[in-house]
């Protein structure tokens, strides 16, 4: 059993990460993993928020399941399922820590790019389900280099004008497909430490918590201040990868 400033530590990490999941629909590792990262071992951690972030997930689906928009999300799965594999074995063969930092430096000064605009853009024509597919490639692909698999679909929807449910109804089915596909491949390359199902254990009624009040949060906010939410943990997560 952790020691009671660890256990403070991770409640509070999963608390945050889940709050700000529920409320944006992304960004979990983001905000968990600055405190998880320093008080847990990479592979104790790492799987830790891969399961806690399924959970989230799994609650953001339950609440937002009216707004959710299948046939877009299962276009977007299809593509990221490709690209997954291939930014594994990309893992597996490359040096991608350039790679990791040119892609935080893009998503970064799109973000703040967009946060100075001084209007929003309007939703945009209806687009071929080939480049649905293909944004999800790029989710997937993205993803697996860089554990955001939520970022490129997100900058894609907010580039359109997306409505808030509606762009969270699209790509929150392709996040949590992505999280769980990633996970049975963690879980197929190595063995989990028994001590990481106790922290999820102990770590569940924060992240139960944090769940419910960020999508509570969410159903308040107006579309401005959800975009504006959603740029700046673009900008935060573009800049943790540099």
């Amino acid at each position: 059993m952790p020691d009671a400033t660890t256990l403070i530590l991770l409640s509070a990490a999963v608390f945050a990460g889940a709050f700000v999941s529920g409320l944006s629909g992304f960004a979990f590792s983001a905000v968990a993993g600055a405190i998880l990262l320093r008080v847990f071992q990479p592979l104790e951690a790492v799987p830790l928020m891969m399961a806690c972030s399924i959970g989230v997930q799994a609650t953001n689906l339950w609440a937002l399941r009216r707004n959710i928009r299948w046939e877009g999300s299962l276009l977007l799965i299809v593509g990221g399922l490709i690209g997954v594999p291939i930014a594994v074995s990309l893992l597996q063969t490359t040096d991608t820590h350039l790679l990791r930092r040119g892609f935080g430096i893009i998503v970064a000064l799109y973000a703040a790019y967009m946060l100075l605009r001084p209007t929003l853009v309007t939703a945009g024509e209806a687009v071929g389900r080939h480049w649905v597919a293909l944004i999800g490639f790029g989710g997937g692909l993205v993803g697996g280099l860089t554990a955001m698999p939520g970022a490129i679909p997100t900058i894609w929807c907010d580039m359109r004008g997306m409505p808030k449910s509606e762009q969270r109804g699209l790509v929150q089915p392709f996040i949590a497909a992505m999280q769980v596909f990633a996970i049975v491949l963690l879980v197929g390359h190595q063995d989990l430490s028994s001590k990481v199902f106790v922290d999820l254990a102990i770590s569940l009624p924060a992240l139960f918590a944090g769940s419910v009040l960020g999508v509570l949060a969410f159903h308040r906010v107006n579309e401005t201040v959800f975009r504006k939410t959603v740029l700046v943990l673009l900008l935060v997560s573009g800049i943790s990868l540099i």
